[in-house]
């Protein structure tokens, strides 16, 4: 590969979504089930900014999971997790919100070029828990 001396920049910022209703179940093989894209690198690779979830109703505390794939989500192993508080839904009820707090402007996950992150949530939600990831291809 050739080598360059020219700084590399991020160029398309992008903002990706996903739902989960189901309750993931990770495992030890790399094969965890009920997780859902989250976002995927371009070519060049990407900085992941922000990750955070909220739920869409009422809900029991539970853990979030990150999990990360470099081969198109054939395996995927867990980087990251965070716990959602227990939430109950009401009409002047603030939404919580969990951020992934590694992640900032300041210290971003690098992402390798088509590497993909998926998420998961240890416990079923009826209406699902929405995540959201803010991230810029190189």
């Amino acid at each position: 590969m050739a080598k360059t001396f020219t700084a590399p920049f991020a160029q398309s910022p992008k903002t990706a979504t996903a739902v989960l209703t189901a309750a993931c179940v990770i495992g030890t093989t790399g094969a965890p089930t009920n997780t859902a894209l989250l976002c995927t690198a371009g070519v060049d690779g990407a900085l992941v900014t922000d990750i955070s979830a909220i739920p869409q109703s009422t809900l029991t505390a539970t853990g979030l999971v990150l999990f990360l794939s470099t081969d198109a989500g054939v395996t995927k192993w867990p980087i990251d997790s965070e716990t959602m508080a227990a939430y109950s839904a009401g009409a002047t009820a603030k939404i919580p919100k969990t951020p992934f707090a590694a992640y900032t402007e300041q210290t971003p996950l690098r992402l390798a070029a088509n590497a993909r992150l998926y998420v998961g949530a240890l416990v079923a939600a009826a209406s699902g828990i929405v995540f959201k990831a803010q991230s810029t291809d190189f």
